[in-house]
């Protein structure tokens, strides 16, 4: 007997000894009077036995139909063998017209062998960090390594950006690995379309931080996060960046497949499916935010994005106003060369090719000299060479 049967039982024995009336026992029953009459009338007949709910043991009557289960299974086995039941289910619903409760779905593909359920591991305990209040306030971003397009192409990176305040994703783009140029490319069109946040949340990889002991200065992204007034914030551990690393793990499942679906192939036509993508992942797991403002902050007039993002670096100039960069020699065309003559310059480059060379942000004219040097090898930041694939 459950529970409530045994609080049946007593208080129908309080009305039997007439210590209770039935209208005093409907009340501390909650239960109507007429029901309350029916019950007394069984417990009289057969006792506590009689109190013991008639479905108990049948099939209930709402149960899902055999032929439905079937249906399900079979297209389960067919075209989603490898999907999660929250994802089986979005797609038996979107493709097939075919609805089932999340949960029914799950127990029949544990029993069927297509679903197994996970034990969950002891975790460190984490205190919870309340949700930023503005949508721009604060930006989670970070590289996922992953076989995005399975058997039918090599593993490589995706740059995510999660908004803190809504989970809402507000950026993605394929690349190979993680690399200063890549991250200069996603912030490029994350301001395009988004403008400048308040502050960026990463990790501690080589392009957000000098991770060398004793070492001064920044790094050439977080420069350019700087000229931007953009704060860049660099998490000790994974669980305090949460939100970026729940959503690479949903991304993992849910992108893998949409990918497989449409025959993608390619990190060039991936990125130009994600935009797609993203708009459905949005409207899925978007929540919103505390304060409805956005704090995403346009460009300003001084902050041209053509020439903002581009990587700043330091040279002296020879007596013959020479300078070396990227293994080839360059000439400063000038009519005052005495003035020049062991200055500092910025030289500003996109992709290994200089843009713009300045002296106390005054340009300068300049022309590729002879003495070609041989090219400096790449060098690979650690996290990215754990990466690569065997």
């Amino acid at each position: 007997m459950t529970y409530q049967e045994v609080d049946r039982v007593c208080i129908f024995k309080k009305v039997a000894d007439k210590h209770i009336s039935l209208i005093k026992a409907s009340n501390e029953l909650s239960l109507s009077y007429p029901q309350v009459k029916r019950l007394y009338r069984r417990f009289k007949q057969e006792g506590p036995r009689g109190l013991i709910s008639r479905r108990r043991g049948r099939p209930s009557p709402n149960r899902l139909n055999e032929a439905i289960k079937a249906k399900a299974l079979e297209l389960i086995r067919c075209h989603y063998a490898d999907y999660g039941p929250t994802l089986a289910r979005e797609k038996l619903i979107e493709k097939h017209s075919l609805k089932i409760g999340k949960e029914t779905l799950r127990q029949l593909m544990i029993q069927e062998g297509l679903w197994k359920a996970k034990r969950k591991k002891e975790r460190r305990v984490f205190a919870m960090r309340a949700r930023r209040s503005c949508k721009g306030d604060l930006v989670q971003i970070d590289g996922s390594y992953h076989a995005w397009f399975e058997d039918r192409a090599e593993p490589c990176c995706l740059l995510v950006a999660i908004d803190d305040a809504t989970s809402a994703s507000m950026g993605l783009r394929f690349c190979k690995s993680e690399t200063t140029q890549d991250y200069l490319d996603f912030l490029e069109k994350y301001l395009k379309e988004h403008g400048r946040p308040e502050a960026f949340y990463s990790d501690k990889h080589s392009v957000f931080r000098v991770n060398q002991k004793g070492a001064l200065g920044v790094t050439r992204f977080h420069e350019i996060l700087k000229r931007l007034d953009i704060e860049l914030i660099c998490a000790h551990t994974p669980q305090a960046k949460g939100r970026v690393e729940r959503a690479n793990g949903v991304l993992q499942d849910r992108l893998v497949k949409e990918l497989r679906e449409r025959g993608i192939t390619s990190i060039a036509s991936a990125n130009a499916y994600l935009d797609e993508f993203r708009r459905e992942y949005n409207e899925k797991f978007a929540k919103p935010a505390l304060d409805p403002s956005d704090h995403h902050r346009s460009l300003l007039p001084s902050q041209k994005c053509a020439e903002a993002l581009l990587i700043r670096e330091e040279r002296r100039l020879s007596k013959e106003l020479t300078f070396d960069y990227g293994g080839q020699r360059y000439q400063i065309e000038t009519s005052a060369p005495r003035r020049l003559r062991g200055q500092k310059i910025e030289v500003y480059e996109y992709r290994g090719a200089i843009k713009l060379v300045k002296q106390n942000s005054r340009d300068l004219s300049y022309h590729v000299s002879e003495g070609i040097k041989s090219a400096a090898p790449a060098v690979l930041g650690a996290k990215e060479v754990r990466r690569m694939p065997p």
